[in-house]
């Protein structure tokens, strides 16, 4: 029986297919003894079963030259398409390092620019899968423009929908600043690296040594440059917490987080959270016990979770609603703000405001950290940032005060004077301009020097001032907060309070943009 010819057009599709998504059986050896998955493993993991729809799956380049010519495969080294993630629309594009080293041509960033657009025309998030070598050298500037491509709808797609970069391979040059331009970071240790000029560069013009790990290393942007907000040991690990973390946001600006039936608090009596705060002011604890204790399930997401460490910034839920969570962390550095964690903080209160998160601040801040370094690197600009993001953010706010809140960073952590909707306090809370050891010194400077005995006087000064401006209820009696509750109350304050905002609506002033401090 002789076959008609559509069945055999149909045939020839199907060996078509199979060979642009199969590749080359060496290629991918050489993937996997990398200890690196190829594209389609990758896609499969960070997909649900069976959703992946692939676009331009036959896209080949048209460039001549270097003996192009003679090597077209299908997909040109990039997999694009959409698929779902928990049953909600997700766009990816994901490089194939096994064709051309998952460099980035004419071809190839057209059909990323394809994605770009339709994942922003259709309001659904953008995971991209980063293992490329960079600029295809043999193109030119051809692809360096298809780079400035992708740089550009980053920049328009921001705060518009989610992106999410996850480094899978190198990236270097050029190509690191579109994860850079993207909401999150991931990196797996040992298989990616980030970095401008490479190793061989640095010690070209520098002399110093250094490996591609050590230069740009996923532990290297995770705890040290910031770059990176979350970093793993493998691809499996990596890409289930990027379905986790896709679980947790909107599909774009428009939406609002998907909600899940509320979880179950870590002790429902909440008496745990009584013990959690040493009353001295100057004993640390983990900030981290007491977000377990107020979140569903004592489970929560946190971003740079090694970077900047005397802040928190973590995503979870209440009573199955998502909330966006700034503390500081006492255990580190006594929680106060420096550069690092006052940009930190201020770019995740960004991003939850463009994403229609509402904030929970909880406080236990000792002021600005002091120092020439500090100055001299712009902790007031830096600083400023965090003041910025709270000012210009309209989604619903409650600060907590949990113990110490003092100076400028009481200001600066939400307090009500720059717009929290409400703001409670723990009965061990201290609002005040400076600790009282320091207020006294200044304000009773010359009665403890007249004094016979200074340090007697210091301490019953103390004491007195203490007594008189520090007392849990000094700023409730003043309309400063709105309600000192008992620690075990939190939660359900928490959750009635977000229920009650849930609706807020607060327009800004009509303008094309501000100008944040630099």
């Amino acid at each position: 029986m002789k076959l008609d010819d559509s069945t055999m057009r149909a045939a020839e599709l199907r060996r078509i297919r199979n060979e642009a998504e199969q590749g080359s059986a060496r290629a991918t050896e050489q993937q996997h003894a990398k200890g690196k998955l190829t594209v389609r493993e990758r896609i499969a993991l960070l997909f649900d079963e069976g959703s992946f729809r692939e676009v331009e799956t036959l896209r080949r380049h048209r460039a001549v030259g270097f003996g192009l010519e003679d090597k077209r495969p299908y997909t040109d080294g990039v997999v694009t398409g959409w698929g779902t993630v928990h049953g909600r629309t997700v766009f990816t594009y994901a490089h194939d390092f096994r064709i051309f080293g998952g460099s980035l041509g004419e071809a190839h960033a057209t059909k990323i620019h394809k994605i770009m657009d339709m994942a922003l025309a259709a309001g659904a998030p953008l995971v991209s899968l980063n293992d490329g070598a960079g600029a295809r050298i043999q193109e030119g500037v051809s692809a360096l423009a298809g780079y400035g491509g992708i740089f550009a709808r980053n920049t328009k797609a921001s705060g518009v929908i989610p992106q999410i970069s996850v480094m899978l391979g190198p990236c270097a040059g050029g190509a690191a600043y579109s994860p850079a331009l993207t909401d999150f970071v991931f990196m797996v240790r040992e298989t990616s690296q980030m970095f401008i000029t490479g190793p061989d560069v640095v010690q070209a013009v520098t002399g110093e040594q250094v490996s591609q790990n050590g230069l740009g290393g996923a532990d290297v942007h995770a705890q040290v440059s910031g770059v990176a907000h979350f970093a793993y040991d493998d691809e499996d690990t990596c890409l289930a917490e990027v379905r986790y973390l896709l679980s947790m946001l909107p599909d774009n600006n428009r939406q609002v987080p998907p909600a899940v039936p509320a979880g179950a608090p870590a002790d429902p009596s909440g008496e745990t959270l009584r013990g959690l705060v040493p009353s001295d002011g100057s004993r640390p604890y983990d900030m981290r016990r007491v977000i377990e204790e107020l979140v569903d399930d004592g489970e929560h997401m946190e971003i740079h979770e090694r970077w900047a460490a005397s802040v928190i910034c973590t995503l979870a839920r209440l009573d199955g609603q998502v909330v966006g969570i700034v503390a500081n962390q006492p255990q580190s550095m006594a929680g106060v703000l420096d550069i690092h964690s006052s940009e930190k903080a201020a770019r995740f209160v960004q991003f939850c405001d463009a994403f229609n998160i509402p904030l929970v601040t909880l406080v236990d801040v000792p002021g600005f950290l002091p120092g020439v370094d500090q100055e001299h690197g712009g902790i007031i600009r830096h600083g400023a940032k965090l003041l910025y993001a709270y000012c210009n953010a309209s989604v619903p706010r409650i600060s907590l005060i949990l113990r110490k809140a003092y100076g400028g960073a009481y200001i600066v952590m939400d307090s009500r004077s720059i717009g929290a909707d409400l703001s409670y306090a723990w009965p061990t809370n201290e609002i005040a301009v400076m600790g009282a050891e320091g207020a006294a010194n200044v304000v009773f400077r010359r009665q403890i020097a007249a004094s016979d005995d200074p340090e007697s006087t210091r301490t019953q000064l103390v004491k007195e001032y203490k007594a008189e401006l520090m007392h849990p209820y000094y700023a409730a009696e003043r309309g400063l907060i709105d309600d000192v509750i008992d620690p075990a109350e939190t939660r359900d304050v928490l959750i009635s309070a977000l229920a009650m905002l849930r609706e807020k609506h607060a327009p800004l002033p009509v303008r094309k943009h501000g100008n944040q401090p630099a």
